[in-house]
């Protein structure tokens, strides 16, 4: 698979970023809405935005349970976040009638880093991306208070985990988009090629 199809959730958040940052690192990228709009796709990527909001627009849209079923039948997907939030098996703080659509044994913690104010950059380590560490952008980011035997934790920042990896699932709590450094993206480009 020299160029895959890569579609990104387009229900809220920031969407265009996220496909510029696929097309930069050779994917084939497309907003996705609708149930049947996951059909051919490669993979998949879940912006950040309001997981609560994705989460009822996600039901509103027909696309919950069609989701679900495709990352338990391994479509590669990546979810920067509130997608980290939108891919744990278990939100910590959940507001009432949150959904996620799992595939990562984790347990997160909405707002952990703190609120719109407190939001910051920091350099990040993550294992698989080559040439030293990204700049991860923290916007009322999540953190990962703990992972199943599954679950590969790929970076940490302040003593928390930040990114982590399960099979065909990657998530970061830091936005990769947002800083013209496609590393990331690179990174689940390729899972998504050797799933393929």
């Amino acid at each position: 698979m020299s160029r895959p199809t890569i579609g990104v959730l387009a229900l809220q958040g920031d969407v265009r970023e996220h496909l510029t940052a696929l097309a930069a690192a050779d994917a084939a990228a497309a907003p996705v809405r609708r149930p049947e709009e996951l059909a051919g796709l490669d993979g998949l990527v879940i912006p950040g935005g309001e997981s609560t909001t994705i989460s009822k627009l996600a039901v509103l849209f027909g696309v919950m349970e069609p989701l679900r079923a495709a990352i338990r039948g391994g479509l590669p997907v990546y979810g920067s976040c509130a997608g980290l939030i939108m891919l744990a098996d278990k939100i910590l703080d959940p507001r009432s009638g949150q959904e996620t659509f799992g595939g990562i044994d984790m347990i997160v913690r909405r707002n952990a880093f703190g609120r719109q104010n407190e939001s910051f950059e920091a350099s990040v380590e993550v294992a698989g991306v080559e040439g030293g560490p990204v700049e991860g952008v923290f916007i009322r980011a999540p953190w990962v208070e703990s992972v199943g035997a599954q679950a590969q934790v790929l970076a940490e920042y302040g003593g928390h985990i930040v990114a982590v990896r399960q099979g065909n699932a990657m998530a970061t709590s830091f936005h990769p988009e947002l800083t013209g450094d496609h590393r990331v993206h690179e990174l689940f480009v390729a899972a998504v090629r050797a799933a393929g």
